[in-house]
């Protein structure tokens, strides 16, 4: 299935959802609502809506009425049209093994987290999926990404402790099945890279 650009709108005012936002602006908001079953799909979506002027405000995994298992994510552009400035990585995987070196990579090439959410995969099982951006006309913040995933909450207040402890700062979690460890609680901080 290919995205689909489900609606755009015009509204005025100010978003927020997951976290990012949409500062308020003089004049109309426009919004795109892209959604998918395939995440390699949603990357090129997401950056060609960005080359649109468009930045990423949210996301969530889940079933829709007419897509099935899909992700949506919500673009929005305010005031001046930022066409280009942003790029978007979209990083999916049933291994928080994985995630965490795919994770690092894109922190080490200027991408910071942005998102994530949990959806059931084309293929089949649920994957952790997570939006990372990053600004082109600005100098990149090197970040250095710890995830961490458990079964355990006991064990995961610890291993959150521990991690603030060393300066990495909490930025996203979700819950889900995964490949390796069954229903994991799956949380990602980072701290700037020394």
């Amino acid at each position: 299935m290919t995205t689909r650009a489900l609606m755009t709108m015009c509204v005025c005012g100010t978003i927020l959802l997951g976290g990012a936002s949409v500062a308020a602006a003089e004049g109309p908001v426009g919004y795109k609502l892209l959604a998918t079953s395939k995440t390699s799909t949603m990357e090129k979506e997401m950056n060609a809506a960005a080359d649109g002027g468009f930045r990423f405000a949210g996301v969530m995994g889940g079933d829709t009425a007419i897509g099935g298992h899909e992700v949506v994510a919500i673009m929005a552009r305010a005031g001046e049209a930022a066409n280009g400035r942003f790029r978007y990585k979209l990083l999916a995987t049933t291994k928080t093994s994985t995630m965490q070196r795919e994770l690092q990579r894109a922190g080490d090439a200027g991408f910071e987290y942005k998102g994530q959410t949990v959806f059931v995969s084309a293929f089949g099982g649920d994957e952790v999926v997570v939006i990372l951006e990053r600004d082109r006309e600005a100098a990149p913040a090197l970040h250095e990404y710890q995830l961490l995933a458990t079964t355990k909450t006991s064990t995961m207040a610890k291993e959150l402790g521990e991690v603030g402890q060393a300066g990495f700062e909490f930025v996203g979690l979700t819950v889900s099945k995964t490949a390796m460890g069954g229903s994991e609680v799956v949380v990602i901080t980072r701290r700037e890279k020394r």
